[in-house]
């Protein structure tokens, strides 16, 4: 009987990782990496997406878990690799999604010598993740991927990275590792519905973040607590995930301009937090404060970022005798022909979209109208850039849809971002995947336009120059074509609606450019 050769350490990760449920691997390898390359083609346990960029990885994973609840790894190529991933890593951060990162490094015995790739891994790991281990042996190898997925699926959602010098992944000696126990939430503190309950009134808004945004039954039952106490829902500026449409209670978000914001929450003395933090400004602004709640605002945290904050908000609703509540909702009128404004945009959107549908938004300025005119559209869930960082709407889009393959994507994607992860159409494009991407083609960077004149800015022809995408015209039906996605340029509101629908019912990626 032939004998069966020893495992070695990136095999042992491979399993173990498969075993523990982690089933999608998004990957952009280099030398370093073939190792887990190999391991990946022999055991053929997990799904393997390839990405021209780092950051369409980290993105696609992003999207991944935030629809599959699971993280998926990626696969990155040294210290440059990592550092080319680590924007939409810090959106994955910034949204609290679980993700682990095997990032190869120099086998330990090269590491001397300054070769051409050599740099400190940890420290470019550090910024962008909450979990940083170096493993050091292929016996303990498939033991620290579990310990990173443990600290990626812990309360809250974690970014993981392991950082694999490559001969601790080719050398025999691997060793399963079994999976990692259950994350467990943070109790309820004692005595803390009762203080929330007796906060609740019309001078009161409750901000509601995390698993509370993903459950219907959970936003329900805050509409409910709402109606009967006079207190207002608010949800952050940016979001992992929300379930909305018709048939659900639906909740506004705090605006993202800062004097919009200011004004949203002036009314307020006190604040009932779940799963969030007090809210703060994008960015400082001269003569305008950090901090947006009202100064003196008296909060209490009903459920930290830690906790089960539908179990929470069932506590309290149960302590005020309060009901479900599913507010009505309608959708605009269908948008009439002409120009493609962002209300009209909104409009399409919401007439257009199916039943079952994935939301992925980075429509950024065009796309200011699309929140109020969604709520009353077919049922869907809605991801959205969280950290700030553009760039990460294509690939969480790729993500959603490797996640949801019986789910349309509907990818809503600013023109100036989506250069940044052009490549992930191409990863659609391979994977087939069922992504309908509109970009809002406005040929500028709208929104730091808007940023310019809130920091007391007069902008010149120099200062226009750096933030409009012409001369030449970007043309992203023919960037799309040429990565296998087909398309067509749309410049009528009426037209737009039909694209989108027509589009979303063909499995498959495909792109509109809308002409705003």
């Amino acid at each position: 009987m032939p004998e069966t050769p020893e495992m070695n350490g990136a095999e042992s990760v491979v399993r173990s990782l498969h075993a523990a449920g982690v089933n999608v691997c998004f990957a952009n390898p280099g030398t370093s990496e073939m190792q887990f390359v190999d391991a990946l083609d022999r055991t053929g346990l997990m799904r393997c997406v390839l990405c021209l960029f780092e950051g369409v990885a980290t993105g696609a994973a992003d999207g991944y878990a935030r629809m599959a609840g699971m993280p998926a790894v990626t696969l990155l190529h040294l210290a440059p690799g990592l550092a080319n991933a680590g924007a939409n890593m810090h959106n994955a951060r910034k949204a609290q999604t679980p993700m682990v990162n095997l990032v190869g490094d120099h086998a330990l015995r090269h590491r001397g010598y300054d070769a051409p790739l050599t740099a400190d891994v940890e420290g470019a790991a550090a910024p962008f993740s909450d979990w940083v281990r170096t493993a050091t042996g292929p016996d303990s190898f498939a033991a620290d991927a579990m310990a990173a997925l443990a600290a990626a699926l812990s309360r809250p959602g974690k970014v993981a990275t392991l950082i694999a010098p490559a001969d601790i992944g080719w050398e025999a000696g691997g060793v399963l590792a079994p999976p990692p126990a259950a994350p467990a939430f943070a109790a309820l503190e004692e005595g803390v519905v009762a203080r929330a309950a007796g906060m609740l009134g019309p001078d009161t808004v409750i901000l509601v973040g995390g698993g509370v945004l993903e459950s219907p039954d959970a936003l329900a039952r805050l509409n409910g607590i709402c109606a009967a106490t006079g207190a207002s829902l608010r949800a952050p500026t940016s979001n992992r995930r929300i379930e909305r449409g018709a048939g659900r209670a639906g909740i506004s978000k705090v605006p993202y301009p800062i004097d919009q914001a200011l004004d949203a929450l002036r009314p307020f003395r006190r604040a009932v937090l779940i799963e969030t933090v007090p809210p703060v400004a994008f960015f400082a602004y001269p003569g305008r404060p950090s901090l947006l709640l009202p100064e003196g605002c008296e909060t209490v945290t009903l459920a930290g970022r830690d906790g089960d904050g539908p179990a929470a908000v069932a506590a309290l609703a149960d302590h005020v005798g309060a009901d479900p509540v599913i507010p009505e909702t309608t959708r605009p009128a269908p948008p009439a022909p002409g120009p493609i404004t962002p209300e009209a945009l909104a409009a399409a959107v919401a007439h257009a979209l199916p039943g079952g549908a994935i939301i992925c938004d980075e429509s950024l300025t065009g796309g200011r109208a699309l929140w109020g005119a969604t709520e009353g559209a077919a049922p869907h869930s809605w991801i959205s850039l969280t950290g700030g960082a553009i760039g990460d709407g294509i690939p969480m889009a790729l993500g959603a849809a490797v996640a949801c393959p019986d789910r349309p994507v509907l990818s809503l994607q600013a023109d100036g971002s989506a250069m940044y992860t052009i490549q992930g159409l191409w990863s659609q494009a391979r994977e087939r995947a069922n992504v309908t991407t509109v970009i809002l083609a406005n040929r500028s960077y709208q929104i730091l336009k808007a940023e310019l004149t809130a920091v007391g800015a007069n902008p010149g022809r120099s200062a226009l120059d750096m933030l409009n995408l012409d001369r030449p015209d970007l043309d992203f039906v023919a960037l799309a074509r040429g990565m296998g996605v087909p398309g067509r340029r749309v410049e009528d509101a009426v037209e737009l609606q039909h694209a989108i629908a027509a589009a979303m019912a063909e499995p498959g990626p495909y792109l509109i450019e809308a002409a705003m």
